[in-house]
């Protein structure tokens, strides 16, 4: 099959080219060979004296013939002999003159005359040339008759040699003075720094390396959460060693043409060489490691192939002081990723979410660059704001600390504890309204029920096992509860809780995470009955259905024998044990919270008067109804 890369690959042989330019000439004399017609010798004399043509008549005796050439046009030319002259007179005229010349002169003198015809005027070509026509002048003419040819056959050779546009790659040199920043912006992070200067030494003392019979490339592969700072640590690396960082981007490799991301990536390696000792870094380049073959198409897989060959380096002097660095959002250990492509990479360096000490202290790195004034130090309780941003990446804390002085800004405030956790609950959340349920009390009432099942379910197990409300305070994740809308979750209120570091969960923890989902709908059919269901509920269910079929199919969390079920064809079993499951779960929750109906109710109008209710006040309100039902 013909394809533009196969084209281009040939162009590159130097026979095909010298084949081609023989061609090119050959046919250039032809077509000049057959377009030569023998030209008339005698000689023209040009001229835009009307008066020439006026005269005939008295001539007409010595007229021997007389044609009118292009009468059409805008400037007709008369081209006439006389007898016993061997010259040839031609006459240029206006177009509008040549109607009244024709009326007047010719016609009512009864001269004579023909159109010239084509094989006429090709024999004697230069009766159509101004008398001041040089080579310069026609070549400009041949120019602007044939600009449109031209320019498309200097864009198809273009095209050939460099690409169609969108084949090649945006590549950002820079050298080691442009890169800011140094490896102690790295909070934390200690055992991704011992990494990079193990990184540093080997690349360093290459010579004592091959003492050990180390001879390979050390390219690097970074994995992890987006934000984490995989692309700070390339420049890090080059800034530390004093050498050039080429930056690309993986996904801009994929041009959707064939071999441009090959082609794209041979000009990053040739780009490289010339500079000798140097990085190449690739970010966001996920779908290079993806397994090859899985299409139909042989093509698919050339970016990646190409991408193996670079890295291999092929024990060549060529690009050895080339040094690979690619990121990828995606690791080994969660995707499947191409065998090949992961053992060409000596190095693997697997960034994580910082914990909540690191979190700490990135906030109070951030914080520390404002100006003085800006933060009120004793006003702000670091641990407790680390505690409620688990899981955010050190770019979405960086947000975070922008967010809140955006709101300092604006409010003519100082950053304290209560303006991080407004801020943080902007960048997570994003914009809250309460007018757009203001007016719809009904909507509301539902909506304080349903997010006050969430919040009961979620504290449920604790008050079961006796504990007291300070007790339970104190191991809630709560944060606040709000009846506002939030257009970004497509949500009407919301319980906002404070996430948790560790990603291993039990099964009893799973089982209580699905019953808190199941707390808002039960809620809503506690108070409405099970027809007063909103479809307010469709994002808990999701989520819970996607998790029961995490701990029922997947983990076999219900069963002796441990195998994923997600995996067998036969799904109808899979979805019987979850539906099960799920069934025995709701009823729990729909027994268990009918306990709290009278809190619930209760709690109802005051969460409906004030829209949001904090995690203090909440716990307030809950002693005082305790209090009251003790009196």
């Amino acid at each position: 099959m013909f394809t533009l890369h196969k084209l281009q690959s040939a162009l590159r042989n130097n026979y095909v080219r010298i084949a081609l330019l023989a061609l090119t000439i050959t046919l250039a004399i032809v077509l000049g060979l057959r377009a030569d017609v023998a030209q008339d010798s005698s000689p023209v004399l040009h001229t835009q004296d009307i008066a020439q043509i006026t005269a005939l008549p008295a001539k007409r005796a010595q007229l021997d013939y007389l044609l009118v050439a292009a009468p059409q046009s805008d400037a007709p030319r008369y081209i006439f002999k006389l007898k016993n002259d061997d010259k040839l007179y031609v006459v240029k005229v206006p177009g509008t003159t040549h109607l009244s010349l024709e009326r007047e002169v010719l016609l009512r003198n009864n001269i004579p005359y023909a159109i010239a015809r084509d094989d006429y005027l090709a024999s004697h070509k230069a009766v159509m040339q101004d008398g001041d026509d040089n080579k310069l002048a026609r070549a400009g003419a041949f120019l602007t008759r044939h600009a449109l040819d031209i320019l498309l056959v200097v864009l198809a050779l273009f095209l050939l040699k460099n690409g169609l546009p969108g084949m090649g790659v945006n590549a950002t040199v820079l050298t080691p003075d442009q890169l800011g920043g140094s490896m102690d912006d790295l909070i934390g992070m200690e055992d991704i720094k011992q990494e990079v200067l193990h990184l540093e030494d080997m690349i360093r003392n290459r010579a004592l390396y091959k003492e050990h019979d180390i001879d390979k490339p050390f390219n690097v592969m970074l994995t992890g959460p987006a934000g984490t700072g995989k692309t700070k640590l390339a420049g890090y690396l080059a800034k530390r060693l004093n050498i050039p960082l080429i930056s690309a981007s993986g996904s801009a490799l994929e041009s959707g043409y064939i071999g441009g991301g090959s082609k794209a990536l041979h000009a990053l390696h040739r780009k490289a060489c010339k500079r000798g000792n140097c990085i190449i870094f690739l970010d966001e380049a996920q779908s290079l490691f993806m397994p090859r073959g899985r299409g139909e198409k042989k093509w698919e897989d050339d970016t990646a192939n190409t991408l193996l060959g670079l890295l291999d380096g092929v024990r060549s002097d060529k690009g050895e002081g080339v040094i690979w660095v690619v990121a990828s959002n995606f690791d080994d250990a969660s995707t499947r990723m191409d065998e090949a492509m992961l053992r060409r990479f000596s190095v693997k360096i697997n960034f994580r979410l910082p914990n909540k000490n690191e979190r700490r202290e990135l906030l109070r790195s951030f914080l520390a660059r404002k100006a003085d004034g800006c933060v009120d130090w004793d006003d702000l309780q670091l641990d407790h704001v680390a505690e409620i941003t688990a899981n955010l990446s050190p770019a979405v804390l960086q947000t975070v600390v922008e967010r809140a002085s955006m709101l300092a800004i604006q409010e003519d405030k100082v950053i304290n504890t209560e303006l991080m956790f407004r801020a943080f609950e902007r960048a997570t959340i994003g914009l809250t309204d309460r007018a757009t349920t203001a007016e719809k009390t009904r909507q509301r009432e539902r909506v304080a029920l349903h997010e006050l099942g969430h919040f009961f379910m979620q504290i449920d197990p604790w008050l079961r096992e006796g504990l007291s409300l300070a007790e339970v305070k104190e191991r809630s994740p709560l944060l606040k509860i709000s009846t506002e809308s939030v257009s970004k979750l497509g949500a009407l209120g919301y319980v906002l809780s404070a996430s948790d570091d560790v990603a291993l969960r039990t099964l009893e923890e799973l089982e209580r995470d699905v019953i808190q989902l199941y707390g808002g709908v039960a809620a809503e059919e506690l108070f409405y009955g099970a027809r007063g269901i909103s479809v307010g509920s469709q994002n808990d269910i999701e989520k819970a259905t996607s998790m029961l079929d995490l701990m029922v199919n997947k983990l076999s969390m219900y069963s002796r024998s441990k195998i994923d079920h997600s995996q067998f064809k036969d799904k109808e079993a899979g979805l019987a044990m979850v539906e099960a499951k799920a069934d025995e779960l709701y009823s729990y929750t729909l027994t268990a919270i009918a306990d709290y109906r009278e809190q619930i109710a209760e709690l109802k109008g005051v969460l409906m008067d004030q829209y949001v209710l904090s995690k203090d006040a909440i716990f307030a309100l809950l002693e005082q109804q305790q209090q009251t039902r003790e009196a």
